[in-house]
């Protein structure tokens, strides 16, 4: 099995979608109600389910780079607002983390081979 995409509720569909796009989510299915994208980079896609009841954000967003600064760095020169900045993190990540416009966490971090190998891994 290959994971294809997550799916996230958010309240306005148009302001969610706007705000994706800016971060360089290309737009895939768009209608009223549902919108999917594929990731900037690879081929995972993303989309957005339009929620009548308040959403409650509850699952994290991880955005891998190479470069965490300078592509937070980017981001804020695009008008993004971040939470922190970049961090080493003592699970062997730099990430640095802001929120859609519904609250969900977004972190754009690098792990390189510690996403899937890091030091504590259990052993096959």
């Amino acid at each position: 099995m290959r994971l294809n995409q997550i799916t996230i509720p958010v309240s306005d569909i148009s302001r969610s979608k706007s705000f994706y796009m800016r971060l360089g989510f290309r737009l895939l299915v768009d209608s009223p109600h549902y919108t999917r994208f594929l990731a900037p980079d690879g081929d995972t896609t993303f989309s957005l389910h339009h929620n009548d009841a308040p959403v409650q954000p509850g699952a994290v967003i991880y955005l891998e780079c190479d470069k965490v600064d300078k592509e937070v760095d980017r981001l804020k020169e695009r008008g993004f607002e971040f939470e922190t900045d970049p961090e080493d993190m003592g699970w062997l990540w730099r990430e640095a983390i802001l929120r859609d416009p519904d609250g969900h966490l977004i972190k754009i971090y690098h792990a390189g081979k510690n996403r899937v190998d890091p030091p504590w891994r259990v052993k096959d």
